[in-house]
């Protein structure tokens, strides 16, 4: 037996969960653009729809991961910006420039902008196990919504200028070059898909099953470390972009998996 509220049919009969049907409709309906106004809440569309708020709640953890609507705890569901930060592989990136680029306003909150010792990090920027560090952490906004938590080290020596700067709208590159006169000119990264901890989901208003990106870089200025960083990015906002030349394509070493191939025996696919 079907069952109709308004355009919304839903088959309570169908093989198909009631919140399958739910998010196949809702999805249907976003497309057409019936909720450019707003996003109905949770209450709403378990009334029009005739079914549980469970339902509702699973068919909208759906559209979550589908990336089209934002459902943050305490908050009314809306539409996910258009926008997306994306960031080019092979390419030292500001966060800050990347967010004006997309056409979105750039926002930090500081957390913390002290000095202080970390040995491990400390080894990374080639400084003593004990050495002072200037330590920087912000929440990074885009719209006014929390897109990334930034944590930055940077060797001690730039603690006496960079202690007394605002962030909250500055770039730390900009600043690097203003009042050092240095430009990063090396970085490594390494990104890879995390579960966030319980703070960082609270300070991205993330849900538990949300996903993320951590991005570590070490970046050196003529031939210097001067910045040890740890990013945690919402996945739903953040891509990385790849452009292979067409003569060359993608280059695939196999020589680890082999043992026997060298670099110079790269595959191309």
């Amino acid at each position: 037996m079907e069952r109709k509220l308004g355009e919304t049919p839903l088959d309570r009969d169908s093989a198909l969960p009631l919140w399958a049907q739910l998010h196949t409709d809702l999805t249907r309906r976003l497309d057409r653009g019936d909720f450019e106004r707003a996003f109905p809440g949770e209450l709403e569309l378990a009334k029009e729809y005739g079914v549980s708020r469970n339902t509702v709640r699973e068919a909208m953890r759906r559209l979550r991961g589908d990336g089209v609507v934002v459902a943050e705890r305490g908050r009314r569901p809306r539409l996910a910006s258009a926008h997306e930060i994306e960031q080019p592989l092979g390419a030292v990136y500001s966060l800050f420039a990347s967010v004006e680029a997309a056409g979105m306003e750039q926002r930090s909150v500081v957390r913390s902008q002290e000095m202080r010792t970390n040995s491990k990090v400390a080894a990374h920027l080639g400084q003593d196990p004990g050495a002072p560090l200037l330590f920087l952490e912000r929440v990074r906004l885009a719209n006014e919504e929390p897109l990334a938590v930034d944590r930055v080290w940077m060797p001690g020596r730039f603690g006496e200028k960079f202690l007394s700067v605002d962030f909250t709208h500055t770039a730390l590159y900009g600043q690097l070059l203003d009042r050092f006169a240095l430009r990063i000119d090396v970085s490594r990264e390494r990104i890879r898909a995390i579960v966030p901890t319980k703070q960082d989901r609270r300070l991205l208003n993330l849900e538990s099953d949300q996903a993320a990106l951590a991005i570590e870089r070490l970046a050196s200025a003529r031939d210097e470390p001067v910045e040890w960083r740890r990013t945690i990015i919402r996945g739903d906002s953040f891509s990385l972009i790849a452009d292979f030349p067409p003569r060359t394509g993608y280059q695939f070493d196999l020589s680890k998996l082999t043992g026997a191939a060298t670099h110079a025996d790269a595959t191309t696919l």
